[in-house]
């Protein structure tokens, strides 16, 4: 297959790519080439998307057999490439998010739940939720061909860009007192970046559309498992002190990002876990072992350490000293 990546040097444009040649699939992406890892054996072009007449030089009169555009901004750079790519391509994925449906999320909520307002004319990429649905309507609107919208529920595995499931790789290799978010049964809904993004290319080859919620079915693991799994992969001495959720909240902590991966079991932030995603198992997504996930994303860790990205969200994502202590101080 001859594939064209609108992105593919981060987390899940990286996966597909690596994916893609692994299958033996000519590969060409487009970025800015100002970050991120470019993959041996892909073609790379540059050009800054919201540059119309840059994007256009960059892709020339050259056809595709499938497009997979992995971008999270304004919608009129997805409503530009599309145009640009009508009709030189018969698939286009374009990689959305759960955050499209309308908040709060209902618990099992499917493909059928409320959406968000949003314009694919947009050029706002301040709401996240109504610029992933406004990407979604502009690649519906735009492109003559299959359409898939794989609604992405959190994203672990390698390249993780917003660096979830690295802080807690990182803080448990630390050592000490860990506080964990209890129950230690809390189920997690989450999908590896590398099985969305082989799911992403068999649609590609066989032409499937529509949207999906493209995550595990909910409870695929478990918060004590997985963090279990993280102090076992980093050969760690830490010792995870598990805090009731009431604890939690009345220590003014958050989960999702605060205590990443997490959320309370119940509340606004429990259908984050609780996501209907039959339709994409039936479609052929399927996703490894936890313990896999884990286990390479420390890996990969070790190879290329912490994103920058990531260390730029630490204000945002994870706990501070004085919070952790007060955690802690809940259980004493």
């Amino acid at each position: 297959m001859k594939l064209l990546v609108l992105g593919g040097t981060h987390h899940v444009g990286r996966a597909v790519v690596e994916a893609a040649l692994a299958r033996g699939d000519t590969v060409t992406t487009l970025t800015r080439g100002v970050s991120g890892h470019a993959v041996p054996g892909a073609e790379a072009r540059r050009a800054d998307r919201r540059d119309p007449e840059a994007l256009a030089g960059a892709l020339g009169e050259d056809r595709w057999d499938a497009v997979i555009d992995t971008w999270s901004f304004e919608p009129a750079a997805v409503r530009d490439a599309v145009r640009l790519l009508d009709g030189r391509a018969r698939h286009y994925t374009y990689i959305s998010s759960r955050s499209v449906y309308a908040w709060p999320i209902p618990p099992g909520a499917d493909e059928s739940a409320p959406v968000v307002d949003a314009d694919p004319d947009s050029t706002d990429a301040e709401d996240y939720a109504a610029a992933k649905r406004g990407g979604e309507l502009a690649a519906l609107a735009g492109f003559g061909g299959d359409v898939l919208l794989a609604r992405a529920g959190l994203v672990l595995g390698p390249y993780e860009l917003v660096g979830r499931l690295p802080w807690w790789l990182n803080r448990i290799s630390a050592g000490g007192r860990v506080p964990a978010p209890g129950p230690r049964e809390r189920p997690l809904q989450y999908v590896d970046a590398r099985d969305l993004a082989e799911w992403c290319l068999d649609a590609g080859r066989s032409g499937l559309g529509g949207a999906f919620n493209a995550v595990s079915p909910p409870g695929h693991t478990r918060i004590g498992a997985l963090l279990d799994q993280c102090v076992e992969v980093t050969g760690s001495d830490a010792e995870l002190v598990w805090i009731r959720p009431d604890a939690i909240e009345a220590a003014d902590v958050s989960g999702w990002t605060n205590l990443p991966i997490w959320v309370p079991p119940t509340g606004e932030l429990a259908a984050l876990h609780d996501g209907d995603a039959s339709a994409a198992q039936a479609a052929g997504l399927r996703c490894r072992p936890m313990e896999e996930t884990v286990a390479d994303t420390w890996a990969w860790l070790q190879r290329e350490g912490t994103p920058a990205g990531a260390s730029a969200r630490a204000g945002q994502i994870g706990l501070s000293d004085e919070a952790e202590q007060r955690l802690l101080a809940a259980v004493r």
